[in-house]
């Protein structure tokens, strides 16, 4: 069994100055852990930076160290499943931090933060998964859904926990409602009056399937009904239906696409102030 024993005192001493600091001031989304027996291995949790397809994940990942650190780099791995071009689907990571930039000044903290920065930035030119750089390069939205799904699946992070008050489970449901993936809304020709566009029931909305009385008769229309009356005011005709353009839908999306991309900058930002303060 690995135990503190293979790394030499001075090295030991290094790293348990190291350790102490990034505990006292850890860096932003970042979590050091460590087993007191064993200071080569050491364990981190990542926290998605925001706006990319990792937001919301937490992903760990674990550097190794060989006897003669820091004059030998740590090899890193992710153990959380995910997907980027630099990331091996072994976990195995690739950056030049870790190979031929690495310098024995380079402590752990620059070494973690470099890696979260990798999340925000990739390298598709030396990707290590080739399905992700290719992506990356040929259609960045396909790129962003797998990254997304696999986030989704292997590092989700875990709902808190309330220590005070009760909730009901139709509130809790509605609290926990994913923004990203809340449903639009939908016009039936069906039911569509007037241009009225009818919006899917939610939790904190009754439909008006729900709203019927004992005779199955429509309720009149009311602020709390879901359907919104568009382009009609009183003592007019009413007015053709709403067209949603894909005009519109495109000024949406370029917009939505220009927040992550400032969120993005903003942590990288963070991030390089960070390692050269």
């Amino acid at each position: 069994m690995a135990t503190n024993e293979n790394l030499p005192p001075n090295v030991i001493k290094q790293l348990a100055r190291e350790l102490k600091n990034l505990d006292e001031t850890p860096p932003e989304g970042i979590k050091v852990g460590v087993n007191d027996d064993d200071f080569s291995t050491i364990f981190a949790d990542i926290e998605g930076p925001a706006g990319t397809p990792y937001e919301n994940g937490v992903f760990r990942m674990k550097l190794i160290l060989s006897r003669d650190f820091p004059h030998s780099p740590p090899k890193g791995y992710f153990l959380t499943k995910i997907f980027h071009p630099n990331i091996a689907t072994n976990g195995e990571i690739c950056v030049n931090t870790l190979k031929r930039d690495w310098n024995p000044s380079l402590g752990l903290r620059h070494v973690l933060i470099v890696v979260r920065c990798l999340l925000i930035e990739p390298f598709p030119e030396s990707a290590l998964n080739e399905q992700a750089g290719k992506l990356l390069l040929d259609n960045y939205d396909e790129y962003a859904r797998h990254a997304r799904l696999f986030t989704g699946i292997h590092a989700i992070k875990p709902k808190p926990k309330f220590k005070t008050g009760v909730r009901s489970e139709s509130t809790a449901a509605a609290l926990n409602v994913d923004q990203t993936h809340a449903p639009v809304c939908i016009v039936d020709p069906k039911t569509a009056v007037s241009g009225a566009v009818v919006q899917p029931p939610t939790p904190l909305a009754p439909s008006l399937n729900n709203m019927k009385g004992a005779s199955g008769q429509e309720p009149p229309i009311t602020a709390l009904n879901t359907v919104v009356e568009i382009g009609v005011s009183s003592g007019s005709a009413a007015a053709p239906p709403v067209v949603v353009t894909h005009k519109k839908e495109g000024l949406v999306k370029a917009q939505a696409d220009k927040k992550k991309i400032d969120a993005r900058k903003k942590s990288l930002k963070r991030l390089y102030k960070s390692l050269y303060k």
